[in-house]
């Protein structure tokens, strides 16, 4: 203690200190929410999907952006949605879905990105694969069709059922028509550095979904520690059937994770 300091100087000096720290707290608990989100799309499909849920942050104010990867190779995926990430000018939510879900895995570690959603998702852990997962624990889809030079896709036949079950009919009959095959490597290329292991995650499981196994979802969500939410009755298309429950999952993460 200073000896020339007087009680009311001492006692004025304490206040002072005690409301900066209350300031710093405050500001800390009111700062404001991520605004950039970048949307990745996951096999057999583009982002176009995303329209829905893209309508939904726009209209509550986000800057929302669509990742159009190629489906030719994991590094591939992670390198078109870096891309994107190097556009942010701030920090941003990272969003994916179906095998979104290993691209984000691996681009998550960007700088940029602040906090991962995973979508009925894949959230490999190093060394781990899609494929190697999947038979770990095994979906109700039926096979995929191989192509000649290395790539996959549903059945049109089957898409509806296994991939679209709670979208209209008409909807997913375009969707199974209008698929983007995929290369098969991608399932088995194993994840290096998981981002999910280095920052906060949330997860959302389809409890419908026949294409990846609601039990491995919840197992992702579990070891990642993920905030978790379940929807009803949800087919692994549920950011499009859904998209009001993923937005808000989305903005949940916006809201609580900050840099």
């Amino acid at each position: 203690m200073n000896p020339r300091m007087t009680p009311f100087r001492l006692a004025a000096s304490c206040v002072t200190a005690f409301a900066v720290l209350c300031a710093g707290a405050v500001s800390a608990l009111g700062a404001p929410p991520v605004k950039n989100i970048v949307l990745v799309h996951g096999a057999f499909v583009d982002g176009s999907g995303w329209q829905p849920v893209y309508e939904i942050l726009i209209k509550d104010g986000y800057q929302v952006s669509v990742v159009q990867h190629p489906l030719s190779s994991l590094a591939d995926d992670v390198a078109a949605t870096k891309r994107i990430l190097d556009r942010q000018d701030g920090p941003c939510i990272l969003v994916g879905h179906s095998y979104g879900g290993a691209v984000i895995t691996e681009a998550g570690t960007d700088a940029h990105v602040v906090a991962l959603v995973y979508i009925a998702a894949h959230a490999p852990d190093e060394g781990e694969t899609e494929a190697g997962n999947g038979k770990k624990f095994p979906n109700s889809s039926r096979p995929l069709v191989k192509t000649p030079d290395g790539f996959v896709f549903l059945d049109p036949a089957n898409f509806p059922e296994d991939f679209a079950a709670d979208l209209a009919p008409a909807l997913a009959g375009f969707m199974a028509h209008a698929q983007t095959p995929t290369a098969a490597k991608v399932f088995a290329t194993p994840i290096t550095n998981p981002a999910w292991k280095l920052k906060p995650s949330w997860y959302l499981v389809a409890k419908a979904d026949k294409t990846i196994n609601p039990d491995l979802e919840r197992m992702y969500a579990e070891r990642a520690h993920s905030h978790k939410v379940e929807v009803e009755g949800a087919s692994h298309a549920v950011y499009i059937s859904h998209p009001k429950e993923v937005a808000a999952l989305i903005e949940e993460a916006a809201q609580k994770a900050h840099p």
